[in-house]
């Protein structure tokens, strides 16, 4: 069975591999679900992605709190 993805917006790269693969915060669309933010790196024409992390919105609001407290 294929994955399913609808990229919704992209927000960023965090970084870029000198073969172009891009690491983006995404809100992206699995399977016809909600929207939620990843984080992984894609090919330089989006066919193809690497691992990455998914994160809810709350999820998303707790890592921005931790980030914050640490002062980076």
């Amino acid at each position: 069975m294929a994955i399913k993805f609808d990229i919704k917006e992209s927000y960023g790269t965090i970084s870029e591999s000198p073969k172009g693969w891009k690491k983006e915060l995404r809100s992206i669309s699995w399977n016809d679900r909600s929207p939620k933010f990843d984080i992984r790196e894609w090919s330089p024409d989006n066919s193809k992605m690497g691992k990455g992390i998914t994160l809810s919105h709350d999820e998303m609001v707790e890592l921005k709190r931790i980030l914050n407290d640490m002062n980076i």
